[in-house]
């Protein structure tokens, strides 16, 4: 019964399988498909796929969790349902449902999203649950996207650690390449997938199932397309298969970053030689398709890595480089990251021999400032005189929560929402006043402020409470190393690093705010 899930199983499963991978590198499973079809790993992918609100989202057949409860049998029916189909080979995956979402400060531009069935999404999710913690084992560690226990501030924090002093002096790369591919999701090849994918696995059934998600296709205003390259659009299978594709780049850069299941000193020795032999050395960290190149060398050096990495792409993964978008920046200069603004500047405090130290920081951009500003002085103006200071401020919280939580590892992050927090005070107390035109400004702040000896005034209306970014305060976000745990390596070994622990324990103080 869906309800009854046995959870260890499905844990144990994928803590089985990263294990054997781990330890053969050259292993190939043969047998995974009635790993997928199994009850309990079909149980266990619904109870997370209705946790989700996106269950709720109909496909091209108008099916959604409530319609599946409401049937007769149930969940429990439904899902015995795929899992006959599954086993007699009927199952056909449906067309995705396309619909095109504005993107943010860019007005005029859409991006296509992908909506699949509800039950192409229960499969994806079943066959991700299964060959996730296989090519988990062989992904490189600086790679950050879409995987298990990891995120943006891990491969930030990456960055500028490579930026920091070392005990030999100040960093050796100079300059950076910021990579960008011609619509990547879009131009990944099914063959040159395909193959990469069958390095792992040999089932003949699982294979053929990855292969009809590819050529499902997209319903386009009633019309269906299939498309001879790109993922599936939407589908919760697509960042899995994207990480195998892309982990060719990680390859390529392999002999300077750290490569699987190895020390991290033997990298470390390789760019020392490298650098004793006076050869350049390229650190690459990746995140999805962003990706930037860290060069030890000359510009012209950098100049010729550029124009290799076009080559290497289009030859290996049939994918173009974006020649323009391409840049190779100074990292004095900076550069920009996952939001971020990465640049290596000159310490505050000089080194011990009195010379100054060039380190690496994050900062906010300009760019993201002025968008929130923006972001926020159209919702302030959109929501009408005649609602409530609460609907303002319940609308404004979630923003500024989410903003904050992303930029609080930012150095000098106080001083930015200190600014912001003022501007957006005033920006609510105009709208206050233009609600209550005849009412004089002290008595508006004396009815919807609150006043806390040795804070700023909070804007409150009944249970109501304006957000400031300053709260929680900042902090910068650990360095957790090369292996970060996944919840499938249990080694003591493939822990976090000592000392991060006090970070995580503060972390968790501050999100509670």
């Amino acid at each position: 019964m869906p309800g009854a899930v046995n959870t260890s199983f499905v844990l144990d499963m994928q803590r089985k399988l990263y294990r054997w991978t781990t330890a053969e590198p050259e292993k190939v499973f043969a047998d995974l498909f009635n790993l997928v079809c199994d009850r309990r790993t079909l149980t266990d992918a619904w109870q997370r796929l209705i946790r989700n609100r996106g269950s709720q989202t109909p496909g091209t057949d108008g099916v959604t969790r409530r319609k599946v409860e409401e049937r007769p049998g149930g969940a429990a029916g439904f899902l015995e349902n795929i899992r006959q189909e599954l086993r007699c080979g009927t199952y056909r995956p449906q067309p995705v449902r396309q619909r095109l979402i504005p993107k943010p400060g860019k007005s005029g531009k859409f991006r296509p999203l992908g909506i699949p069935t509800l039950k192409d999404r229960l499969v994806q999710l079943a066959l991700k649950l299964i060959l996730e913690p296989i090519f988990e084992a062989d992904f490189y560690p600086t790679s950050y996207g879409f995987r298990k226990g990891r995120s943006t501030h891990d491969a930030l924090a990456k960055i500028q650690r490579s930026l920091h002093p070392t005990t030999g002096g100040t960093s050796v790369y100079r300059h950076v390449i910021e990579g960008d591919i011609k619509g990547c999701f879009d131009a990944i090849d099914h063959h040159v997938l395909m193959e990469r994918v069958r390095r792992r696995v040999s089932d003949r059934k699982v294979l053929r199932l990855i292969l009809a998600f590819l050529k499902a296709g997209v319903m386009i205003e009633g019309t269906v397309r299939h498309p001879v390259t790109g993922s599936p659009q939407g589908g919760i299978i697509s960042p899995l298969l994207s990480n195998i594709y892309l982990t060719a780049i990680d390859e390529r850069y392999g002999r300077w970053s750290l490569r699987p299941r190895e020390r991290p000193q033997n990298a470390a020795d390789r760019r020392f030689y490298d650098r004793s032999k006076g050869r350049p050395i390229f650190f690459m960290v990746r995140y999805a398709d962003d990706f930037v190149v860290l060069v030890a060398g000359t510009r012209e050096q950098a100049e010729a890595e550029k124009r290799a990495l076009a080559t290497f792409l289009k030859e290996e993964l049939r994918m173009d480089l974006s020649m323009e978008k391409t840049r190779i920046t100074d990292v004095r200069e900076g550069f920009g990251f996952l939001g971020y603004r990465v640049a290596q500047t000159k310490a505050l405090r000089p080194s011990k021999n009195g010379h100054g130290r060039w380190v690496g920081n994050l900062f906010i951009p300009k760019g993201k400032l002025n968008d929130l500003r923006y972001k926020i002085k159209v919702m302030v103006k959109s929501i009408p005189t005649g609602c409530t200071l609460a609907s303002l401020i319940d609308r404004l919280n979630p923003i500024l929560t989410g903003w904050r939580n992303y930029y609080r590892y930012a150095t000098w992050a106080c001083r930015d929402f200190n600014k912001l927090d003022n501007w957006i005070w005033w920006r609510v107390g105009r709208w206050l006043r233009k609600k209550h035109r005849k009412t004089a400004w002290r008595r508006l702040r004396r009815r919807f402020t609150l006043n806390v000896r040795g804070e700023r005034q909070r804007w409150i209306d009944r249970s109501s409470r304006l957000r400031f970014l300053w709260e929680g305060g900042t902090l910068r976000f650990p360095h957790r190393g090369i292996r970060i745990p996944n919840g499938w390596n249990a080694d003591p070994g493939e822990q976090f690093r000592p000392g991060a622990d006090q970070f995580w324990k503060a972390f968790n103080t501050l999100s509670s705010i």
